[in-house]
């Protein structure tokens, strides 16, 4: 049986982290993303964690949608419409009148087109510049 929830343990965070093939860092890290979050979306099949999704937010005007992720076994079946759809609730529910928000995202290379039907813009486009990042890592 699916179920969503707001909970997720930062080994079952990194689990699906490597299942996709993402960059792994240490436990401690993970347990900042979670408690850090805006929202914590887990999706689970039973008890085991399928999918997940974090939304940052500060109250200022910019949020992050980072890090949806559903085990490739269950991908087709509208889990990650649902946690797109609900982050992009929580944070409406959460915005003030007169507030604007710019919700943004790096895409998995090739989920443009999912994330397209939910109104965001592939980058560069007329008035954004191609989106930048970095990884910084500390030697051990």
């Amino acid at each position: 049986m699916i179920k969503y929830g707001e909970f997720i343990t930062p080994e079952e965070y990194m689990g699906l982290r490597k299942m996709v093939g993402w960059v792994e860092f240490p436990l401690e890290q993970a347990v900042a993303c979670i408690d850090k979050a805006y929202l914590i979306l887990c999706v689970r099949d039973d008890e085991k964690a399928i999918g997940v999704v974090r939304l940052l937010w500060d109250g200022g005007y910019i949020a992050f949608l980072s890090d949806v992720i559903v085990d490739p076994k269950y991908q087709g079946q509208g889990i990650g419409r649902k946690l797109v759809e609900t982050s992009i609730q929580k944070l409406k529910d959460g915005m003030k009148p007169g507030y604007k928000v710019k919700l943004t995202l790096n895409s998995a290379k090739g989920k443009e087109p999912f994330y397209e039907k939910f109104g965001f813009r592939v980058r560069p486009n007329d008035d954004a510049g191609p989106g930048m990042d970095q990884w910084l890592i500390m030697d051990q």
